[in-house]
């Protein structure tokens, strides 16, 4: 049974910084594409980042490319979002995802959830 969990989230000041991390468990994750989506209360689900398990390549939405960057740790089974220069439209509860190989960037192809962190960014 695969398990995320993420914690990290918080409230923080505009231009602020906050690490999220994702700690996975229940299986081997070699061929799993590991995920960040956010959602704003009354907007839907929306892909943020995402990360190959097996050679490690990134994919950002274009709002947050060079302000967050994601990052697995193999030997924890454990994923990390950075997230630099934050503002107040990156307020949302964020939520870990995974599925199987190939990427995917509608929340409806991922198998496994999280239950989420809030992150406020105060303007």
């Amino acid at each position: 049974q695969v398990q995320l969990v993420e914690s990290g989230g918080g409230l923080v000041q505009a231009g602020g910084s906050l690490r999220l991390s994702c700690a996975a468990s229940g299986r081997t994750f070699n061929s799993y594409v590991m995920a960040w989506f956010r959602q704003a209360p009354g907007k839907e689900r929306e892909f943020v980042s995402a990360i190959r398990w097996s050679d490690g390549t990134t994919y950002y939405l274009d709002s947050v490319k060079g302000r967050f960057t994601i990052s697995r740790d193999n030997a924890k089974n454990t994923v990390y979002l950075q997230m630099n220069s934050l503002k107040p439209e990156d307020t949302a509860a964020y939520y870990c995802a995974a599925r199987q190989d190939p990427v995917y960037y509608s929340s409806k192809r991922y198998d496994y959830w999280g239950q989420g962190t809030q992150v406020t960014v105060s303007s």
